[in-house]
Formats: C-alpha cells, structure tokens, sequence
C-alpha cells in the first residue's frame, strides 16, 4: 500500500486541522495503545498520533513499529506528531476523516 504524492499532499491537507486520538508515552505499546489505534484507524483512517517522547531516535524507533504493528501508512511527520493512514472499505462513512472530507468538499 503505497500513497502517491498527490495522495499524501492531499491527507496532509485533511490532517492538518486533525487532533491526535492516541498518544504513545516512553512506556511503549502496551495492548491497550495497540487496540486503541487500531479502532481508530478503522473508524476514521486518517490519524494524527503523539509521540509523548523526548529523544527523536526513540520516537522514530516506536513510529516504524506502529506503522509495521498497525498495516498503516506514514504520510508526514512534525516533531511529536506523526499522520498515519490506513483504508477501511468497510468503515462507517461518517467516521471516516477522509470520506467526510471528500463527501463536505463534493468530491466521489
């Protein structure tokens, strides 16, 4: 699942106005983290998450094993926030940051 540029700059645009729905603290990725991202990502998508860790080697050592726990995609990184996106056909449409979007903006 690989996102084109046109894609990305397009998530980017959705995600900026995102807040994040799970943070991520220095205790790592407990099952209950994991759980949680996972509904989020079927329910809306497009996710912005926090990474509440001061080292930024730390922050992209956790970020690649959530893009690689979770099946999602990385579409941009700023500091402690990474956007991640992962399709869901069959997620609720009003859930889905990037079928509303779509649906506010008239584009099918």
């Amino acid at each position: 699942m690989s996102l084109s540029q046109a894609q990305k700059k397009a998530f980017r645009s959705i995600g900026h106005h995102l807040n994040p729905v799970v943070t991520v603290s220095e205790n790592g990725l407990s099952e209950g983290v994991l759980a949680e991202l996972d509904r989020a990502l079927t329910d809306h998508e497009l996710i912005k998450i926090k990474l509440a860790m001061a080292e930024r080697d730390d922050r992209a050592a956790m970020l690649n094993e959530l893009v690689a726990d979770s099946g999602a995609e990385l579409v941009q990184t700023i500091g402690k926030v990474a956007l991640l996106y992962r399709a869901s056909p069959g997620g609720n449409p009003k859930l889905s940051n990037i079928k509303r979007f779509e649906n506010h903006h008239g584009r099918h």
